[in-house]
């Protein structure tokens, strides 16, 4: 099986006066078949996130760049890339009066499978065509008291301290990290990085409606234009990183068996 990819990366400023989410896409220039999506969420003062956010965006090109398959696992990199961009953003308060901040999700596709990490509150979502197969786990306040039960969704989203972070990048505390990945890849699985600036104005049902309908740029403008809708008129950034694989050759064969089977019904009916 032959899975293509179908792929966006889509950014929305909101109602900010600055566009602080970094997002990115880009293949391994040696290893073929090799990709890294990453998306982050600066946060601290004026260009203060934007620079953290392009911290981390930095890295990981240039811990992909450099990575080595036969002697590091991807958990290696995604590790570096995550632990190496909070210590420069840390070090970046030593030359500004900024105090940066951001969230890191950073997938590796790989191999036939997907690896990610993650830190803070933007999530990475696998879906099978309408149906979600897993989540990150928001390092956020409202996602540790949803995990003890005392807490549920619809409570989160007007939750006063629905904001605030347990864990970032640039934090004086070392940052959590998360990992998850997916392997037997299958026509239908879309994988989607977004900032919460997205992703708090949909249930996963929506999202997952969207992605199993829409190719990857008609999904995600139809999402930025909704989480735009739902946000004025104090709608953070959006944005999101959407990968959609396909396989074209079945894809194609059911179109014909389907079009082959409409045709003997119609010949039935005329005998």
């Amino acid at each position: 099986m032959a899975l293509k990819l179908d792929s966006c990366v889509a950014q929305h400023i909101g109602d900010r006066k600055e566009q602080q989410d970094r997002a990115a896409v880009f293949p391994h220039s040696r290893h073929k078949g090799m990709l890294m999506a990453v998306l982050a969420d600066g946060m601290g003062g004026h260009s203060g996130g934007a620079m953290a956010a392009e911290q981390v965006v930095m890295k990981a090109r240039d811990n992909f760049e450099a990575y080595a398959p036969a002697v590091e696992t991807p958990i290696d990199l995604l590790r570096s890339v995550v632990e190496e961009a909070h210590v420069v953003i840390k070090l970046t308060r030593f030359t500004t009066e900024q105090d940066p901040h951001s969230t890191a999700c950073v997938l590796l596709m790989h191999s036939g499978r997907v690896d990610w990490a993650h830190c803070g509150d933007s999530r990475i979502y696998h879906f099978r065509h309408d149906k979600r197969v897993a989540i990150s786990q928001d390092h956020s306040l409202v996602g540790e008291l949803i995990r003890q039960g005392k807490l549920d969704e619809e409570g989160a989203r007007t939750h006063p301290q629905r904001n605030l972070l347990l864990h970032c990048l640039g934090a004086q505390k070392e940052p959590m990290i998360d990992y998850g990945g997916a392997t037997d890849l299958a026509d239908g699985d879309s994988f989607l990085i977004c900032s919460d600036g997205l992703w708090a104005y949909f249930s996963d049902e929506e999202i997952g409606g969207v992605l199993s309908v829409f190719s990857a740029r008609e999904a995600a403008e139809t999402l930025i234009k909704r989480a735009r809708d739902r946000g004025r008129p104090t709608g953070d950034n959006v944005s999101l990183i959407l990968i959609k694989l396909i396989d074209a050759e079945a894809r194609e064969k059911a179109e014909r068996e389907r079009l082959e089977s409409a045709r003997r019904k119609l010949g039935s009916m005329k005998d």
